[in-house]
């Protein structure tokens, strides 16, 4: 009689005999980056960053699969006197408040919005050359990051991420130059690499932000406009991909991601752990020690940061 191939099972901790065959064919090669996803945004763009926790989502689970580039779109280059955004019923700074807001109370992700009333930004082309000179001097990590801190800046904490001295510091604050970077950003330079971003983005047909565009080998892809759920965008990478048995990594734990990002908002940590709102705080304390972070609340939102 044969004897029975026994096993003990890492996950359940049980041992007994071994399921399945006794040999298998295992590909240990990491799936290769055959898809160029292009995120096309602005820094002053509401529905981009009501995205934020889905997209993260997204990316920490399939972006092995993915070279993955921002790319500044130019929302605002100034205002004028016609209508900026006719479809949203915004033909000047003060219309963007309540828009703001509103983009917000639906995403949960906080937006005050009333820096738009008191101290408009006249132009998202500044901190949009600030991206650039630091995702060409520094690499696209810095770049996105920076990208991140001046959105926390205006959604939420009501900073003007145009004026020179903001912009400065948020620089500052990721290790860099301020003055100096956002100084190369006021050259001719600064404008002429916004200007390579903005004509990729028509050449990638975009017309409104967020865009996300996956696009395989072969040259044909996808186009997303607008916020989606997190299920829509694992689709179009199937589709783009043309496979089913798409293999994504374990979510990070919460203390790498804190320890990564800095700060998240409730509805961060509730898409990328499939938590209800009510569960958040429980999970916090059951995943953090109190050593790792400070919890505080905005605008009716609670959020976590790390402790320096």
């Amino acid at each position: 009689m044969k004897k029975p191939n026994m096993i003990c099972d890492t996950e359940t901790g049980v041992c007994g005999v071994a399921g399945g065959e006794d040999m298998e064919m295992v590909d240990f090669n990491a799936p290769n980056k055959t898809i160029n996803l292009y995120y096309v945004t602005d820094p002053i763009c509401s529905h981009c960053w009501a995205i934020e926790p889905v997209l993260r989502r997204f990316i920490e689970q399939y972006g092995h699969y993915l070279n993955s580039h921002t790319v500044m779109g130019g929302l605002l280059e100034k205002w004028g006197d016609g209508p900026v955004d006719p479809a949203n019923g915004i033909s000047g700074p003060a219309d963007v408040a309540g828009h703001w807001r509103e983009v917000g109370e639906f995403s949960r992700m906080p937006i005050d919005g009333s820096l738009m009333i008191d101290n408009p930004v006249h132009s998202s082309y500044p901190p949009s050359r600030v991206f650039k000179v630091i995702q060409k001097q520094h690499g696209s990590t810095l770049a996105n990051e920076y990208l991140r801190r001046a959105r926390e800046a205006l959604f939420a904490f009501n900073q003007n991420i145009a004026e020179r001295s903001v912009m400065v510091e948020i620089v500052q604050e990721l290790g860099l130059d301020g003055e100096a970077i956002v100084h190369e950003a006021e050259k001719e330079i600064g404008q002429e690499w916004l200007n390579e971003d903005f004509a990729l983005a028509r050449s990638l047909g975009v017309r409104g932000f967020p865009t996300i565009i996956m696009i395989n080998e072969e040259n044909k892809g996808v186009k997303i406009v607008g916020g989606r759920p997190f299920e829509y965008y694992v689709n179009g990478l199937k589709q783009v991909l043309d496979k089913e048995d798409l293999q994504p990594r374990q979510q990070p734990s919460l203390s790498s991601l804190l320890e990564k990002e800095k700060l998240l908002f409730s509805k961060e940590i509730e898409v990328m752990y499939d938590l209800e709102q009510s569960e958040v705080k429980g999970f916090i304390e059951k995943e953090l020690y109190l050593d790792e972070y400070h919890m505080k609340e905005i605008l009716g939102e609670k959020y976590i940061i790390a402790k320096k």
